[in-house]
């Protein structure tokens, strides 16, 4: 089963470009099938990691960045594959 892991962070106004270089730098205890960065208006940056895992497995997941950097709380999300028909 694959299992996708969803980050999502909102930064301060203005502190877009920060807060994607820190989540770019940071790294987990153990490496994912697949790691994706992306960003979006607004001074959004989320990252998705895939697991060869079952759904409820423990996973190394990103931290919360330091407060002055972000709005909000960071938002995760949790999903598993499911068969094409």
């Amino acid at each position: 089963m694959t299992v996708a892991l969803m980050w999502e962070a909102r930064a301060v106004d203005g502190r877009g470009e920060q807060l994607l270089a820190w989540a770019r730098a940071q790294t987990l205890t153990r490496q994912p099938l697949r790691r994706e960065t992306l960003r979006a208006p607004g001074d959004r940056v989320l990252v998705i990691t895939w697991w060869d895992e079952a759904y409820d497995a423990e996973l190394p997941e990103l931290p919360e960045p330091d407060e002055e950097l972000v709005s909000r709380p960071v938002h995760r999300w949790r999903f598993e594959s499911v068969a094409s028909d």
